[in-house]
């Protein structure tokens, strides 16, 4: 089965726009049509910056008690992977380090993210770092009828 990582500002994207892109990607890793890989410090990235964003609070109303089930929800559809091996391969932002590290450590296909440094250098170690229109384009091609 498919395996792939999204990322902390794809995972935020999935919770502030019920319905988008990300939202309907993260449906249909619930929905088993391909293996989400998570770790730990991702979905804790996507808890901090979703409750500590002042930007992100000022522009969209929710509360915290709907964080906290959005992140507990991540925990229940995806395949968590602790211990992350020590990767620099961004030297830039260390976060996306761990989302590489979570990828070589998960055996992932994939890196879902907008994120413009970890899209430069695709692929990594066999890690193929695309969009989310781009990996709903591979599942649309693989059979799947993502919107």
């Amino acid at each position: 089965m498919r395996r792939a990582v999204f990322d902390s500002a794809v995972l935020v994207s999935a919770f502030l726009r019920p319905g988008g892109l990300s939202d309907q990607l993260l449906l249909l890793a619930a929905q088993g049509d391909f293996d989400l890989v998570l770790a730990p410090e991702i979905i804790g990235e996507t808890w901090r910056k979703l409750l500590t964003s002042n930007r992100i609070r000022r522009r969209y109303a929710y509360s915290d008690e709907r964080v906290h089930r959005f992140c507990r929800g991540l925990l229940r559809i995806c395949d968590l992977v602790r211990g992350l091996p020590p990767i620099v391969a961004v030297a830039r932002d260390p976060n996306d380090d761990m989302v590489i590290a979570c990828a070589v450590k998960g055996q992932a296909e994939s890196i879902i993210t907008r994120d413009k440094d970890l899209l430069s250098i695709s692929p990594y170690r066999g890690v193929t770092i695309i969009t989310p229109e781009a990996f709903r384009q591979q599942l649309r091609d693989a059979g799947y009828r993502p919107t």
